[in-house]
């Protein structure tokens, strides 16, 4: 039987919603998800995995600053400690994405240790592992640049070149599941967009639609026992019923508040045999984001209304974002000031917004100065629907007045 952890998505540097940590003088968001990612290392250590498979993103940009790399290299060495090897693939976020400079994981390849296997370029290798051999085709984030350098496309649009890649990719993977021995265990692992998988919230914005991607099918090939994946930041197995399945371990703390109700944390994997693969999804604690959605009315304070939806909630540390609706003919009473003062015991207040709906104004009437009485007043009546009736009188009406006064004029 072969164990391993399939993790992604780590992205230290992900310092959001947090403030320095007097006492390490280390973003607090920072220590958050190296707090997340040791628990999954503790896990490993105590289930003496074969290897630990990392699908890709373990920095926020591709350019982390030494105090990432510290961190996230203090988490790796514990594994080689206890002789786990590392898998790593790389993801659009470790990728400079120009040609000819190194990706972000690439330290790890050049040391001269064994234990540590980066791919950054489609390929199969075999693992020796404590439990046997183990086949991995890596299959790293697509850059596009790759494809630019050459002049035969210069002239295609980006769906185009997005389309390019996609079907480059399925012919990538099904040659390599054909040069794999179909006797030993074997692991797809890549940093990819699956047509079926759900986004959360970051990842979403940032490369939604222009995404290579592929579908299912290209995945769950044989002689494959398990695809391990990064790039979404949900939880996820495409392919519940049927084998392999097709997993997201997902991020392994909260990126935003679109993840919020989410939970985070890593997979353990056994390959019993052929064709009997299980994995489970275990949790990991995470920094709880609180979003307080209300409407407020009318009928009392306005402030006493936010802070009694308030004190429903655990705010003991956690990521706090307080929305109030308010109708359109209220004015707005709210209290700031005593709303974080009763809040105080969240790690931190990301902001109290007051949401109105929005007031169409009414169109006004387009008159110019070369218009008569007779026009201005006929173009004035057809923006007031209750006028239109008495559109005609209210004409006639005006010019008599109008006649009146020039005759007092003339007089």
């Amino acid at each position: 039987m072969i164990t391993f952890i399939h993790t992604a998505d780590i992205h230290f540097g992900m310092e959001n919603y947090g403030r320095i940590d007097p006492k390490t003088g280390i973003h607090s968001r920072l220590i958050d998800f190296q707090k997340a990612l040791h628990e999954c290392i503790d896990r490993a250590i105590e289930e003496d995995i074969d290897f630990f498979m990392f699908s890709g993103d373990a920095y926020k940009t591709a350019h982390p600053t030494p105090t990432h790399q510290r961190l996230l290299s203090e988490c790796f060495f514990r594994l080689f400690k206890h002789n786990i090897p590392i898998v790593m693939v790389i993801g659009n976020h470790d990728h400079p994405l120009t040609f000819g400079k190194a990706h972000a994981l690439e330290i790890f390849g050049q040391l001269p240790l064994e234990g540590f296997h980066v791919i950054s370029k489609p390929q199969n290798i075999v693992l020796k592992t404590k439990g046997g051999l183990v086949q991995i085709t890596g299959i790293p984030w697509p850059s596009r640049s790759q494809v630019n350098l050459s002049h035969e496309h210069h002239s295609r649009t980006v769906s185009q070149l997005t389309e390019l890649i996609s079907n480059g990719l399925a012919d990538i993977i099904q040659q390599c599941a054909e040069e794999l021995d179909p006797e030993l265990p074997a692991i797809l692992a890549g940093h990819l967009t699956v047509s079926s998988g759900i986004f959360s919230g970051s990842e979403k914005r940032a490369v939604y639609g222009t995404d290579p991607v592929l579908l299912p099918s290209h995945l769950a090939r044989e002689p494959y026992d398990y695809v391990a994946l990064g790039h979404l930041h949900r939880y996820q197995n495409l392919n519940p019923h049927g084998h392999p399945a097709i997993v997201y371990s997902g991020s392994i703390e909260r990126i935003d508040f679109g993840e919020r109700k989410e939970d985070k944390g890593f997979c353990l994997v056994k390959i019993v045999d052929k064709k009997i693969t299980t994995h489970e999804f275990i949790k990991v604690s995470t920094r709880p984001f609180i979003q307080i959605d209300i409407a407020l009315d009318d009928n009392s304070s306005q402030t006493e209304q936010i802070l009694a939806q308030a004190r429903k909630y655990s705010l003991a540390g956690a990521i706090l974002k307080i929305v109030y609706t308010l109708p359109a003919h209220i004015k707005d009473r709210v209290d700031i000031n005593v709303i974080h003062n009763a809040c105080e015991s969240a790690h931190y207040i990301v902001g109290i917004f007051p949401v109105r709906p929005v007031i169409i104004k009414e169109a006004r009437a387009q008159v110019t100065m070369g218009m008569n009485l007779p026009e201005l007043l006929q173009t004035y009546c057809a923006t007031k629907p209750e006028y239109t009736a008495l559109k005609d009188d209210i004409i006639n009406k005006a010019l008599e007045l109008l006649h009146e006064i020039e005759l007092e004029d003339n007089h």
